[in-house]
């Protein structure tokens, strides 16, 4: 259904009932930034300050043509209303610089407690690991406690060939085999 076919219907009520004025207060804000942004510069100094000259220039000696005698009652009324906006124009442009600064910071908070608490999980997990490895066997610990076995094997092997047992005398080579197994790693 087309849109005027909708509106000669009287059933649907009409989407507006006359002329809405809509303002996007981002554009208004972004606008009062800018020309804030420009008010404090040296550039709108110079340029104000040329100007300024020239009026005066031009109504004190240019007789013919003064709009504006000397207590320069025009040029003041176009200074007050240039203060006149300008600071509420300002004040906008603080007041939506406040409002970036305050949601900076509150996510800069966030970031920080959460790296915060992403170290306090690592100093965790490394004193964690730290134990662990404690308790793991390295590899002299093996090698010393592989040289006592070796040692006392070869303790029980002398006592028992004194005897004359030998619990692993084969005459096959057994105790040769015996003696190449004990010998260091």
């Amino acid at each position: 259904m087309s849109e005027s076919a909708a509106r000669q219907r009287l059933d649907t009520p009409r989407s507006g009932r006359g002329f809405t004025f809509n303002v996007d207060v981002e554009a208004v804000g972004r606008v009062s930034e800018s020309i804030a942004r420009f008010l404090g510069t040296g550039r709108y100094l110079a340029i104000q300050t040329g100007i300024v000259i020239v009026w005066i220039a031009l109504n004190l000696i240019a007789l013919r043509i003064q709009w504006d005698p000397y207590p320069f009652i025009l040029l003041n009324l176009a200074f007050s209303t240039q203060a006149a906006y300008a600071a509420p124009l300002i004040l906008l442009a603080q007041n939506r610089q406040e409002n970036r600064d305050r949601v900076a910071l509150e996510e800069d908070r966030r970031r920080a407690e959460q790296t915060k608490a992403d170290t306090e999980y690592l100093a965790r997990e490394l004193a964690a690991l730290r134990l662990a490895v404690g308790e793991v066997a390295t590899r002299d610990y093996l090698r010393r406690e592989l040289e006592e076995l070796r040692d006392m094997i070869a303790a029980l092997q002398q006592s028992g060939g004194a005897a004359g047992k030998s619990p692993k005398s084969k005459p096959d080579g057994g105790e040769r085999r015996s003696k190449q197994r004990s010998e260091p790693l």
